[in-house]
């Protein structure tokens, strides 16, 4: 897998499917939806956590994926458009419903464990590389330099207390970059809309998951509770942020996606102090400010407001 940034020329993005041409969604501006992209990714994880003590992080994992799977099946009936697809889409959505599945996965894992600010913090290191590729000026050199700083702080690795931990946080981290590489290339795809291809893919990570964590899933069908409180999960988990991360990456390049991403970590950091009551050190909160700096700083050189269609 390689983390070319686009193969065409860095001034131009492709013309995408994610959202109709001239219709309301297009209107809103990417960033936008990045944010509620960015609120949304670490806020159904924080109410996983408090349901834990019901069902066993890998049966939270698949309950997630399964119920947004659900949900997308019910909205998009995506096995009209698999039967239209060419074979390099198909293993193109094959390969991103295997890293869904894996991510979540080794993210609840690694939740279970650690805070959630370290593993958003550990989870976005791998992330800057594909920033790095857009840093050609001073300006977003240094927004790298800052972004970078600002997640050294946070990452408050445990590696001696919770060497698992960390080390699932790791490979978390690098299945969201392939997460990132990979969703960007739905979302640019001319074969398939953004959200459709997010629909098949999510039904793929749903039945990859199964073996893994269906069987510690099944206490929570006989506790009402934990059922709803799963859906509620993976509404607000996979669905809500996913389709904001297809229509923001329908209009930004790569690049400049994969450098606000680094606003995760505050956001993780921020969500683990109001929902779950894990306080962050002094450090941690300067390295907050230097995230925020770092996407501030961040230049994109051109407006992107491309149209679409389908």
């Amino acid at each position: 897998m390689t983390f070319d940034h686009c193969s065409m020329p860095e001034n131009q993005v492709k013309a995408t499917s994610a959202t109709p041409a001239g219709g309301p969604a297009e209107r809103v501006p990417p960033h936008a939806y990045f944010a509620v992209s960015a609120i949304f990714h670490y806020l159904g994880p924080a109410f996983a956590v408090l349901l834990f003590v019901r069902v066993d992080a890998l049966g939270v994992a698949w309950l997630r994926i399964a119920s947004a799977a659900i949900i997308f099946a019910v909205w998009r009936r995506p096995w009209r458009t698999w039967r239209d697809l060419d074979r390099p889409t198909r293993r193109l959505l094959v390969g991103w419903g295997s890293v869904l599945a894996l991510m979540n996965c080794c993210f609840y894992l690694a939740i279970d464990r650690l805070p959630l600010g370290t593993v958003a913090a550990i989870e976005f290191v791998p992330v800057i590389a594909l920033a790095a590729l857009a840093a050609r000026t001073p300006r977003n050199a240094a927004a790298l330099v800052l972004a970078v700083g600002g997640v050294a702080l946070l990452t408050d690795v445990r590696i001696v207390t919770e060497p698992v931990g960390v080390a699932l946080a790791v490979a978390n981290a690098a299945l969201f970059t392939l997460y990132i590489v990979l969703a960007h290339r739905v979302a640019q795809s001319d074969r398939v809309t953004g959200i459709d291809g997010l629909a098949l893919s999510m039904l793929i990570a749903a039945a990859v998951a199964m073996p893994i964590g269906a069987w510690d899933a099944a206490p929570a069908f006989a506790d009402p509770v934990a059922l709803a409180a799963a859906l509620g999960v993976g509404v607000s988990s996979s669905v809500i942020p996913y389709v904001c991360d297809q229509l923001a990456m329908a209009r930004l390049r790569r690049a400049t996606y994969a450098l606000m991403v680094s606003l995760l970590p505050a956001t993780a950091t921020i969500i683990g102090i109001v929902v779950l009551a894990q306080i962050p050190a002094a450090a941690e909160v300067l390295g907050i400010a230097l995230v925020i700096a770092g996407v501030a700083v961040h230049h994109e050189r051109e407006v992107i407001n491309l149209p679409s269609a389908g």
